[in-house]
């Protein structure tokens, strides 16, 4: 078992110990737009049992991963959130919409909350499908700039107000996604429920962890790098 001190903040635990992000899901601690809280406060904030937290995420940090995200470049760190966040996330909004629609369809008489879950869960997609394109348009090229050419020509200008505005959109999807646990009952499939049911919620379940995590990548990660990179560079230039 790995020691967790729990006056870390939940965002410095899933930095250095990925795995620790089932456990704060599990017990609803918000690691990325609340990444920092301390493990003690936020189990404090939440009534959880600080020392049960703290030994799940001892036991489960033996599987981190042996390259930590903090060893990576700015370019490695792009690269990986596209490939591992970016490029399922496009798939599931798609699929999610039409398997809510379905629902609606089909169980929507005897359960009318699903009108209000696909209308959270359009209002999701809203926000993400262009965020996710100004990412790969604008934002994660100005990085690869920015990493690759910096020391000739400086910070790609506007790139951190859009990184600003980029983490607003992050605490509005946040919120959606909090919402549409709640419509669900925390994803809760009635007894009625037929197996499209059980996928689309397991799917939205899945598309919750996934995209705290994603957005924690990019908040605690990410952003911080990028701005530790043109620190030093303002400094090199003095």
């Amino acid at each position: 078992m790995i020691p967790i001190d729990p006056d870390s903040t939940l965002g410095d635990i899933v930095t250095a110990h990925p795995a620790a992000a089932r456990v704060f899901e599990h017990h609803d601690l918000d690691y990325c737009c609340g990444g920092s809280q301390t493990l003690r406060e936020a189990c404090a904030a939440q009534q959880v049992d600080e020392a049960v937290v703290t030994a799940e995420v001892a036991e489960v940090s033996v599987d981190d991963d042996p390259v930590p995200l903090t060893a990576l470049g700015l370019v490695q760190l792009v690269d990986h959130i596209e490939a591992t966040h970016h490029a399922p996330l496009w798939v599931d909004l798609h699929r999610l919409d039409e398997l809510l629609r379905k629902l609606v369809r089909v169980h929507g008489e005897r359960h009318p909350e699903l009108d209000a879950v696909h209308a959270a869960f359009r209002s999701l997609r809203i926000t993400l499908e262009p965020h996710l394109r100004d990412e790969e348009r604008t934002v994660f090229p100005a990085l690869r700039q920015l990493a690759v050419t910096a020391s000739r020509e400086g910070t790609p200008h506007g790139l951190f107000e859009a990184i600003d505005d980029l983490a607003d959109e992050h605490e509005l999807a946040g919120a959606t996604l909090a919402q549409i646990r709640e419509l669900t009952d925390g994803y809760r499939v009635p007894p009625d429920g037929c197996a499209s049911y059980r996928a689309c919620y397991e799917g939205l379940a899945e598309l919750e962890a996934d995209l705290h995590l994603h957005v924690h990548k990019e908040n605690n990660v990410l952003f911080p790098a990028a701005d530790r990179v043109a620190r030093r560079l303002v400094q090199s230039s003095r």
